[in-house]
């Protein structure tokens, strides 16, 4: 992985454009670097190492957003910085909070593109779900942002601005305060994999003593599965795995996570389980997570055939009732077929959850995130076109 800081940092050799000037007035974000590239920007600038782990705790531990506040940088540092460097994060558009506690964030990024992100309490933990693409390239059958269409990978700047934003609301990033975001799930808008660089920085920086201080055990990637990515992912990160499976053979999953054609279960599964292998700890599993759409993948034998697949892969199962959104047909599954199915994994040995749904009242639920995607795909189009396709035509009584 690469960052090309110098070239961020440089005008363009030609001189007297427009295109030249803007690029010589503008600013590195130093919120997205992670540690090695904060000590190559700062050496650079003839600074020593030290200065990096210094801006990290006042941007990532303190929620500084100016060089101004960091009292211990020298005054000239710090009025060099003004002028090179920013602290950006995305802009807040809307902050949403739901009757039972969950916190949904609308958030501006470049390109008039709104990304969503949110924030789950339970008890004493606290959940933040993070977006890591404009939209979805996958498209998922049953997730909102992939009928959204796809515009653009998030830069590690607008990914753990996501984490930023979620802290300095709750108060977290002060001197002394109570940690409010305990967890990370790489669960929000788009795949992690397919933004592999930005995705992994960000993530390192969540568990960064220097930064965010959040166990290994507490940030989660989920991935539809991209497999080349994912049998890179243990040279970068030791964070936790999920695979997002939803149905228990090829010919099914193919309809509902069409990636499935590409890289097949038994791949995805050995790649998985190289990860989890590779990791010094010996102890982690992997979560699947299974949503539970009503009729179409909640049946007592896919149960069983679920646990035939999993016999020799470290699980655990996370069962996820499928919530109804726009453009979508599917109905989510009765409480009876929901209990059935978990008692039946249960009853072969599995360590078999119910993510509780929350936050639906502000459209927060998983598979609800949608925000708002200028689609370069024109996917959003032709669903919005088969879906008004599909509809009863309504016959209106005359007058």
């Amino acid at each position: 992985m690469t960052d090309n800081i110098q070239s961020s940092m440089s005008a363009d050799s030609s001189a007297g454009t427009p295109a030249v000037a803007a690029a010589e007035v503008a600013k590195v974000n130093l919120l997205g670097m992670p540690e090695a590239k904060l000590v190559a920007f700062f050496e650079t600038l003839g600074e020593k190492r030290f200065r990096a782990v210094q801006v990290m705790k006042w941007i990532h531990q303190l929620g500084a957003d100016s060089f101004d506040q960091m009292t211990n940088v020298s005054k000239d540092l710090r009025a060099k910085l003004e002028k090179i460097a920013e602290i950006r994060p995305p802009e807040v558009v809307k902050q949403l909070d739901s009757t039972d506690g969950t916190r949904k964030f609308l958030i501006r990024v470049s390109g008039g593109n709104v990304v969503e992100t949110v924030y789950i309490p339970d008890g004493d933990r606290g959940t933040l779900c993070v977006s890591s693409q404009v939209g979805c390239s996958l498209d998922c059958s049953f997730c909102a942002t992939g009928k959204q269409g796809f515009n653009r990978d998030l830069t590690a700047a607008e990914i753990i601005g996501q984490v930023w934003i979620a802290a300095k609301s709750f108060g977290q990033l002060q001197h002394g305060a109570e940690r409010s975001v305990t967890n990370v799930v790489m669960m929000g808008m788009g795949e992690p994999l397919l933004n592999f660089d930005n995705v992994v920085d960000s993530m390192n920086l969540m568990m960064h003593d220097n930064c965010y201080g959040i166990s290994k055990r507490r940030v989660t990637l989920s991935t539809s599965g991209v497999v080349p990515a994912l049998d890179r992912l243990s040279q970068y990160t030791d964070a936790c795995l999920a695979i997002s499976l939803h149905a228990p053979n090829d010919a099914l999953r193919n309809e509902l996570v069409p990636i499935n054609r590409k890289y097949p279960i038994a791949m995805l599964l050995d790649s998985a389980k190289r990860y989890i292998e590779a990791l010094p700890d010996t102890h982690r599993k992997i979560t699947i997570e299974y949503t539970l759409i009503d009729q179409v993948n909640d049946r007592p034998h896919h149960a069983h055939e679920l646990a035939e697949l999993l016999k020799d892969v470290p699980v655990k199962i996370n069962l996820i009732p499928f919530n109804p959104f726009n453009l979508s047909n599917y109905k989510r599954v009765s409480n009876n077929a929901l209990r059935r199915f978990q008692d039946i994994l249960m009853q072969a040995g599995y360590i078999t959850t119910v993510r509780t749904t929350r936050g639906d009242d502000i459209d927060a639920a998983c598979g609800q995130l949608a925000g708002s995607v200028n689609d370069i795909t024109r996917r959003s189009e032709r669903h919005r076109a088969r879906f008004d396709e599909s509809q009863p035509v309504k016959i209106l009584a005359q007058s």
